[in-house]
């Protein structure tokens, strides 16, 4: 299997195909090893028919009872062999299964890791999970007929030379039986392909909406669309039904076939064969022979049958696969650019004309939220835009460098399944003074209290299980402890009461004492505290000043504080609070 402390090498996603064939080559000797296998079993089940055949022809016929111990002897023998080899087939088959799986699991998780931050705007977390679970076994799941298959086509080979020696007609037949098999199940597996590519993809779609579904349950639920939404599920969910119902036709015609079509081989073999032992033609040995290759090739043609079902599935799954694989990453190289500035340096966006002093509390506000936003993923390169850093465009410094110092903490941010503990500490140790500062700082101790077993608490994916003032303020916890240099926070108090606001704001303020720090927000409590607020109209930098001085100079920012202000006084938090 491929050993998860290597690097399972570089794909090839020119095609589904070349792709599997990557699967194939990266693993050859174990593929080849259960060809060799799988063919050494399949020929040999085409040896106990011509033993049986001389046992009765020259044992039971002749009356030769050491002829008949004899080759029963050499059937006894073979039955044992073929018995081992198909042990020892299925053992390595399943290794190669496994580490075609492994090793696409391997490449996809990597492809996610170099995504990073993009991975989002170009497809959902349900479609990465169907490829990683469902595409990813059926893929693999192609590779388990490297061994039967080429067997199949060797065991094929040997019974037509077998029935050759007894029989020209009855060889004819079996060469003919393919072509026909080709002809009749061709065509189903071709729309197979087609019926399962579009199910494929309308399952990843429901997937996302499911997703989304319980993602955004409360908030739907607090809206009242939550039967809108959950009608247009089931609407998809019913037109995926009846793409199911399609394929499920399909299949099962292909299985029928399976069964069906070698049972009408074996007659058309049989058939004659009993008419020219009637006609003394063949012998009784030479007639039980033919009915045993007869027999024994529903084996290798039911294979056949189903390595083309077993493709044409594995040839959508990997269509998807590369697909995925096919996303291109950022362009540019993570530790290549431009240094930094030495200390800290000024911010600066020119499309809006903030200007973020070094170690200052900056507030960011406007009549719409999302152009204050906008400023922070300028500042925070989470787009590319024209903004300097100490002078220095920003887009030029080494993204390496841009994330050690500059952090944007907004409420979307991933939470992973875990401990509460590795929810706000992340991969780095941290001391438990740190640790407390930080959740103390967020006004997180309270949620600490509430759970269970404390910091040690289970805490599901997204932190599902909390309130989403509660995951706010283990958002915020997080960032306050990772330090940074310059904190670009959007909206770090929108769903939490007033009172709990008003501590949050003072301790990020201590906090961050002497750092730079960045908030988007529109209460004028956390206005307040801020050493400058720039006030957005348009998306640019109307006036500059402390908020009394805005208060005092600027009526359009009295009416947005005014409004913000009364919405406190009105709106209920999902924590209890006024809000």
């Amino acid at each position: 299997m491929a050993d998860p402390f290597h690097h399972p090498g570089r794909p090839d996603i020119r095609g589904p195909l070349r792709y599997i064939w990557w699967l194939i080559v990266s693993q050859r000797r174990r593929v080849l090893t259960g060809s060799l296998l799988g063919s050494a079993w399949m020929v040999g089940l085409m040896v106990p028919p011509y033993l049986l055949s001389r046992a009765i022809d020259d044992g039971l016929t002749a009356g030769n009872s050491s002829a008949l111990f004899g080759w029963t002897g050499a059937l006894f023998g073979v039955g044992v062999l073929n018995a081992w080899l198909a042990v020892m087939r299925h053992r390595v088959m399943t290794r190669v299964r496994m580490d075609a799986a492994f090793r696409s699991v391997r490449v996809v998780t990597e492809h996610t890791t170099r995504l990073g931050d993009v991975l989002a705007r170009r497809t959902s977390s349900s479609e990465i999970l169907t490829i990683g679970f469902g595409d990813v076994a059926q893929t693999a799941n192609v590779l388990t007929i490297t061994g039967p298959g080429v067997g199949a086509v060797l065991a094929y080979a040997v019974a037509a030379l077998l029935l050759l020696s007894v029989s020209a007609p009855l060889a004819l037949v079996v060469l003919l039986g393919v072509p026909v098999l080709a002809l009749v199940v061709g065509p189903l597996l071709g729309r197979l392909q087609r019926v399962e590519t579009v199910y494929r993809d309308q399952y990843g779609l429901l997937t996302t909406r499911l997703v989304d579904l319980i993602e955004g349950l409360r908030v739907l639920g607090g809206l009242g669309g939550k039967e809108v939404y959950a009608e247009r599920y089931r609407e998809r969910s019913r037109a995926l039904r009846a793409e199911g119902y399609r394929v499920g036709t399909v299949t099962s015609w292909i299985q029928a076939l399976a069964v069906g079509l070698p049972t009408v081989f074996l007659a058309a073999v049989t058939w004659p064969a009993a008419r020219l032992a009637a006609d003394g033609s063949l012998t009784t040995g030479q007639l039980v022979s033919v009915y045993g290759y007869a027999a024994v090739l529903v084996v290798p043609v039911a294979f056949f049958i189903e390595g083309g079902y077993d493709l044409s599935r594995g040839r959508v799954a990997a269509r998807r696969i590369i697909g995925f694989l096919a996303l291109p990453p950022r362009s540019d190289d993570p530790s290549a650019g431009l240094d930094a500035p030495v200390g800290p340096a000024v911010l600066r966006d020119p499309a809006s004309g903030v200007e973020v002093l070094p170690g200052r509390f900056t507030a960011l506000t406007g009549a719409r939220p999302q152009e204050s936003a906008r400023v922070v993923d300028r500042l925070g390169r989470f787009v590319d835009s024209e903004a300097l850093w100490g002078g220095v465009p920003l887009r030029d410094i080494a993204l390496t460098q841009v994330r050690e110092r500059l952090l944007v903490a907004d409420n979307e941010a991933a939470l992973f399944a875990g401990t509460l503990r590795d929810a706000i500490g992340g991969r780095t140790e941290h001391s438990a003074d740190a640790l407390a500062e930080a959740v103390d700082a967020a006004m997180a101790r309270d949620i600490v209290h509430a759970l269970p077993e404390g910091l040690d608490s289970a805490v599901a994916a997204q932190g599902r299980d909390l309130s989403g003032g509660q995951r706010q303020r283990i958002r915020l916890a997080r960032a306050l402890l990772a330090a940074p240099e310059v904190l670009l926070a959007v909206e770090p108090t929108s769903a939490v009461d007033v009172h709990t606001e008003a501590a949050m704001t003072t301790r990020l303020a201590a906090h961050r004492a002497g750092l730079t720090t960045v908030v988007t927000t529109t209460s004028p409590l956390v206005l307040d505290r801020a050493d400058t607020v720039c006030y957005l109209v348009g998306g640019r930098v109307a006036a500059t000043g402390t908020h009394r001085e805005l208060l005092a100079g600027e009526a359009g920012y009295r009416r947005l504080v005014a409004r913000d202000a009364d919405d406190e006084n009105d709106v209920s938090d999902e924590d209890g609070g006024l809000r």
